[in-house]
């Protein structure tokens, strides 16, 4: 599992799509990524899922999500 959390790069006023789109460039075949964010990230759960990724996402409350993308076979 990858984990790569967005908010402190969010927060500072950042973009996180580069990371979180370096992040899925390397991945082994069977290994998710997990990302957290202030957020629910929907526009990327939606990119994700266009490109094989099925996501399951959960509210950690206080605003903050926790978005696990799996690889399809």
């Amino acid at each position: 599992m990858a984990l790569v959390d967005v908010r402190p790069a969010i927060a500072a006023g950042e973009e996180p799509f580069e990371t979180i789109m370096a992040a899925i460039d390397s991945l082994e075949p069977s290994e998710d990524l997990v990302v957290v964010a202030p957020f629910e990230p929907v526009p990327l759960e939606a990119l994700l899922s266009s490109q094989g990724f099925s996501y399951e996402a959960v509210d950690l409350g206080d605003g903050d999500w926790q978005v696990t993308f799996v690889q399809q076979s």
